[in-house]
Order: C-alpha cells, then sequence, then structure tokens
C-alpha cells in the first residue's frame, strides 16, 4: 500500500538550492518512513528516482555538503527543482516500486553503467509487428516494451552467436525491405518468413522471436528441450517436414552451445556469479551466468567507486540488473563476492519477482569461492584496461599542455569543422572532448546563415568566422558587462554551479591552416576574447599545428600523443559535420522534388516518404498504389503521378522551323 505526497510538477519556478526557504519546506514536508522520492527538473522531468527506509534522512543528505556526493549526483542535485515522494508499508515494497519506477520512467541520473560505448547489447523491438533484433552500444527504451539484453563483454561472440541464430532461426535479415512489391532471396531459401510482404503473421513471428530471446537469456538447455518435444510432435503427426526443420534448429544450436559454453565442472544448479574490481575511481562488475554447470554468459558492468563501497556497488549492480530482466532469466542462487548491506530484503525482493526462492551466498572455500576468484581475476583484467585507456589519456592532455605552453593539461577540448557542396547546405560542427573523451551530450550543430554561403560561392573563412561569434557572443556580453571570466571558469567548473555561462573551452582546435585560424582570430577580436582562449589549428595535409600570428607549424612529431588527440578531434568534428550535412542536403532535395506538386503540404509529403520510403518508390508507384496512402485521395495521386510522367508534347500543327510538317510542292 502505497500513498503520494509532494508538490505537482506545474509550479516549479526554479532551482531549490538557489531557493533555501523554499527547499527548507519541501525537506520539512518528507515523513521518516520508508518509500521512494522523485527529483524533477525545470522542465517537471524526471531527473533521479530513489528508494530509503526513512524518507526525510536519505532525501536531506543531497543537499548537506557537496563532499560526500559523487560530482554525478552534484550536477544532478543543482538542477532539482522540485521532489515528490511515495509513502510505502515497507522498506520491500518501496525497493519493488523503485525498480518499476526506473524501469518506466529512464531517468537519465539512475543509470549505473557509464555509456562509453564500450559494452554493446542485444535489443530486440517487441513493440513493433514485426520485431527487430540487433547489437547496439546505446541504451534507449523506444518504448516499454523493448528489451535489450547484456551488456555483453565479449562482442564478437555475440555477433557470432547472433548470426548462427539467424542462421537456425528464419528471422528478417535486413532493416528495410530490398524490394516494394516482392519477397528477396533470403525468403526463397528459407532464411527470413518474408516479413517485407507480411508471409508470416505477427502473432507467429513473436513466437518465433520469443524462442530466439531464450538464447539470449541463457535458458539454452529449456530451448533445447522444448525444441526436442515439439519435433516429437511433429512426428507423432506424421508432419515430417515440420519435424525436419525443428531437427535442423537443434542441430544449429548445438553447434552454438558448443561453441559458447565452457564448463566449470559444477553440478546442475543454474547460477550467476558476481565479483568486481576496483581502484579508487571506478569499479569493474562481472556476471558470469551459469546454467548447469557450464558457463554459458559474461556481462559487464562499471560504476563509480569514489563514495560507495564493494558490498554497495555490488548491491546497486543487483538491483539494476535484475530489475531489467525477465522473471525467468533470475536464476535460484547468485555467488556474491561481498555480503550485500539488505541481503536479506534483496533476497525476498528477488523471491519475488522470480515467483520462487532465490538464495543468496558469499561462499568462503572450495568450490564456490574459485569460482568467485575467477570472476574477480576477469574483473581485475577490466579494471586494468580501463586504467591503462584512463592513464593514455592523461599522457595525451599532459603532452598536448606542453605543445601549447598551457599551465595544466586541458581539460575540455573543443573543434570545429566547416561542411558543404561548393556552398550548398553549409554547416558546422562542434565536437567536445572531456579528460581526452568524446562527451557527446556537449555536441552541438550549426547552419551557416551568411547570405554570401549560398550554392556555387563558398567562403570557408566566413563560415568559421560566423560559428565563432555566434559560439562565444554569450561570454563576450559577459566580459563586457564587467564580468571576471576566470571567475565564471572557476564556478563553471563546479558541479553546484548554476548559472548558463559553463561552457568555458580550455582550447579550442579549428580543422584547416593558417587561413582558417587568421579568420577565427578576427572575430575573436570582435568580440574581445583573444586574449583569454587558447585556438590553434590542425592542416590536414601534413598534420601541422599552427598557433595564432606563427607563420610556421609548430615542431610536432606525426605520432606524438598530443598531436594524436588533436588528430582524433578533427576527424570526429569532421565526421559530425559531414553528416550532419548529408542529411541538410537529403532533406532539401526532398522538399525540392515534392515541394512542387501544387496542393501537395509538409503532411501529405511526410506520409508518401513514410509510406514508400524514397523519392524514387513513389516514381515507381500507379496512381491507384499512391491513392493507398492515407490523406492522399484519386485526384491528389493522379497529380503526384503526372508530376513524375508528364504527358508527351505533339507538335503543332502549323508550327515553325524543324517541328513544321512538311509541305508537298504542287
Amino acid at each position: 500500500m502505497a500513498e503520494t505526497g509532494g508538490t505537482p510538477g506545474g509550479d516549479i519556478i526554479g532551482p531549490l538550492l538557489l531557493q533555501r526557504e523554499r527547499l527548507s519546506a519541501r525537506l520539512r514536508e518528507l515523513p521518516a518512513e520508508p518509500g521512494c522520492y522523485l527529483m524533477r527538473d525545470a522542465s517537471d522531468r524526471i531527473l533521479y528516482i530513489g528508494k530509503s527506509k526513512s524518507l526525510r534522512a536519505r532525501v536531506r543528505s543531497y543537499f548537506r555538503s557537496s563532499h560526500d556526493i559523487s560530482p554525478r549526483i552534484a550536477l544532478m542535485v543543482r538542477q532539482v527543482c522540485e521532489i515528490e515522494f511515495i509513502v510505502t508499508d515497507s522498506e520491500a515494497e518501496a525497493l519493488a516500486l523503485e525498480s518499476n519506477l526506473i524501469k518506466n520512467h529512464q531517468p537519465h541520473f539512475n543509470v549505473l553503467l557509464k555509456d562509453d560505448k564500450k559494452y554493446p547489447y542485444l535489443c530486440i523491438t517487441w513493440s513493433e509487428a514485426y520485431p527487430r533484433i540487433f547489437i547496439t552500444r546505446r541504451r534507449r527504451l523506444r518504448s516499454p516494451l523493448d528489451r535489450f539484453y547484456g551488456p555483453y563483454v565479449d562482442v564478437g561472440l555475440l555477433r557470432r552467436t547472433l548470426a548462427v541464430v539467424k542462421r537456425v532461426f528464419p528471422l528478417r535479415q535486413r532493416p528495410q525491405p530490398l524490394y516494394r512489391d516482392r519477397t528477396c532471396l533470403n525468403f526463397d531459401i528459407g532464411r527470413c518468413p518474408g516479413v517485407c510482404q507480411e508471409k508470416i503473421g505477427s502473432d507467429d513471428y513473436h513466437h518465433i522471436l520469443r524462442k530466439v530471446a531464450m538464447v539470449f537469456q541463457g535458458r539454452n538447455d529449456e530451448l533445447l528441450d522444448l525444441l526436442r518435444q515439439q519435433m516429437d510432435r511433429y512426428a507423432e503427426r506424421l508432419d515430417f517436414e515440420a519435424a525436419a526443420r525443428v531437427r535442423d534448429q537443434l542441430q544449429g544450436l548445438d553447434l552454438l552451445t558448443a561453441d559458447q559454453k565452457m564448463s566449470l565442472g559444477d553440478s546442475s544448479v543454474s547460477r550467476d556469479v558476481i565479483a568486481l574490481a576496483a581502484d579508487d575511481r571506478v569499479a569493474a562488475v562481472q556476471i558470469f551466468q551459469m546454467r548447469a554447470g557450464k558457463l554459458v554468459g559474461r556481462l559487464g558492468y562499471t560504476a563509480d567507486a569514489a563514495i560507495a563501497t564493494p558490498a554497495e556497488v555490488l548491491q546497486r549492480v543487483v538491483e539494476e540488473h535484475y530489475s531489467q530482466v525477465e522473471p525467468v532469466e533470475i536464476p535460484p542462487e547468485l555467488v556474491l563476492q561481498h555480503a550485500l548491506p539488505a541481503q536479506e530484503l534483496i533476497s525476498e525482493w528477488l523471491a519475488e519477482r522470480r515467483g520462487r526462492k532465490v538464495r543468496l551466498a558469499v561462499p568462503q572455500r572450495r568450490q564456490k569461492a574459485d569460482l568467485i576468484e575467477l570472476v574477480e581475476r576477469n574483473a581485475g583484467f577490466e579494471l586494468a584496461r580501463a586504467q591503462r585507456g584512463a592513464e593514455q589519456q592523461l599522457l595525451a592532455t599532459e603532452d598536448l599542455a606542453q605543445l601549447l605552453e598551457l599551465p595544466v593539461p586541458p581539460r575540455r577540448i573543443e573543434g570545429y569543422d566547416i561542411s558543404h557542396i561548393q556552398g550548398s547546405d553549409a554547416v558546422a560542427s562542434q565536437v567536445v572532448f572531456i579528460d581526452g573523451l568524446p562527451a557527446k551530450q556537449h555536441y552541438r550543430k550549426y547552419r551557416i546563415r551568411s547570405s554570401s554561403i549560398r550554392a556555387g560561392h563558398s567562403d570557408d573563412f566566413m563560415a568559421m568566422a560566423e560559428i565563432m561569434r555566434r559560439r562565444f557572443r554569450r561570454w563576450s556580453q559577459a566580459k563586457g558587462e564587467g564580468a571576471d571570466l576566470a571567475a565564471l571558469r572557476r564556478a563553471g567548473a563546479s558541479a553546484l554551479h548554476t548559472d548558463g555561462l559553463s561552457d568555458w573551452p580550455d582550447v579550442v582546435m579549428i580543422d584547416g591552416g593558417k587561413g582558417q585560424l587568421s579568420a577565427v582570430m578576427e572575430a575573436l577580436r570582435e568580440l574581445d576574447l583573444h586574449e583569454d582562449l587558447t585556438v590553434c589549428s590542425l592542416a590536414k595535409q601534413r598534420e601541422e599545428v599552427f598557433l595564432p600570428g606563427a607563420s610556421q607549424p609548430l615542431d610536432t612529431e606525426p605520432d606524438q600523443l598530443g598531436v594524436v588527440l588533436l588528430r582524433r578531434l578533427r576527424d570526429e568534428a569532421h565526421r559530425f559535420a559531414v553528416n550532419f550535412h548529408r542529411q541538410q542536403r537529403g532533406e532539401r532535395m526532398k522538399r525540392s522534388r515534392l515541394s512542387d506538386i501544387a496542393g501537395l503540404g509538409p503532411k501529405r509529403v511526410k506520409d508518401l516518404l513514410a509510406h514508400f520510403r524514397s523519392i524514387d518508390a513513389i516514381q515507381l508507384a500507379s496512381p491507384d498504389q499512391i491513392a493507398a496512402v492515407p490523406g492522399i485521395g484519386p485526384a491528389m495521386a493522379r497529380q503526384v503521378w503526372e508530376h513524375f510522367h508528364p504527358p508527351m508534347e505533339e507538335p503543332d500543327a502549323a508550327g515553325d522551323g524543324e517541328n513544321a510538317p512538311l509541305e508537298l510542292a504542287g
């Protein structure tokens, strides 16, 4: 039984940190009872969902001292504008409620996994009539029905497993149909059930996918038993063709599991073994999935270890991992490296989710202790790899600081590039590296606004100068109003800084040579920031680094770590700009070819493209096929068809010149 409290998000007026009286009032409203709390921002979005056996004590701890919380949570706290709470009867009920709320809302600051594009997931889009199955490194739910399996440590094994699964089971092989009105070769050879032409019903296709999902849930033995029973039923009905298909699936799965499993010589009990290795900053957690004494999967997590004990990290991993899996994926036993702070509570919660008892064990000797040692050793290798990567980034930033004569290694580095085709669809990109790694949440796209840059007339110098004016206009205004830029930069580095100026770069890199660099510095002089910013450029041909006012490039080596970091930044800025340019050009081409049709507004254009997926498909379609699109009637369909199939012009009967009929003399 739960009851809700707190003020709805409609009255949100600003961060609570800046309104002490309002913050004190909110904290006084919180009861000293178990329940869940929801932190909301100025846009009424849920930032964080937590649970506690005492709501008042837990929520107050966020606002006492920034030294006791991690930078990630401190960043969240400065955005909190409203606090809501839900009181429950027990801490166990609060745990289950928190799991459901996080699964439904997916708050940004609840994500334990680091989004470093390291570990891949397998996604099945159950929300679609014909679900897709694919590998991704971005865990973002499009629908609550979609499922992510993983994260998998070995991407090579994951790809091989998916390839075998697609050979064993008839699945859609292409993200988009190859033909508009017929199936492709995959259907003829039995690899695809004809999803593009709906040769198979949605329910039947979901049934196939449920079998596939069992492979990635570690339920291979259960799937094999299910298929054997199905094969026997087909044989009893004398449907030998269907029995042969199931036999082939069994043989394919035998090959898959033989390649995938490593026997550990244990009993027939299914269990997950969880252990970690940690330093002062990060913890690498490994989950070994053992089914019937064999290792069938290895999953990996990384977590913030700065303010949490190893046992607390393990508990958070258990909570997040098993709240995201299906109940059938929860094994009857979890073998843990450390006892969890709330081990009895977690055991009850897992048993409630699974529907049967779940045992949590912390072994001290014999075989299970050896399992823990094996998993911990694997976690240690993952941690060492993460440490080597962090050390490499640190050396690169230190080398760049020495190269550019900076007093300290740069933390935020920005790179800029321009993309266009002879001036048409000109765009610019801003990419950001923080501590030597891409920070994609800070990337920005710019459309070039200058009327002088158009199709047939390009000017990269003018475009780059325009972007610099737009990027640093706010900083220039602040300086003009008498603000101390050094103080603003120091405040921006704090997690509790709340005004808008918090994006000062330590280094700005321009993709280009001395010409682009000169244009940028002229724009910065207009903003009176030319002496405050550290700017350099990286020329493409010889990978030379130029500084403002220098006629010669810096003396560098191609494999120098600082130069390699600038090249990575330049390549990322180029990739981001080119992709945005292609997107803008494609949209313009779509608009230009369809917008010429009288009476065809933006909505109908969107409906046509959503139905046919390309202009070429619309051009090949008949009037009846075009009229089948919702919102397009027969008259409009005829008009669209005639636009792509103009009638042949007849020569004038009384024309002149070459088209005039010959007259017979007589």
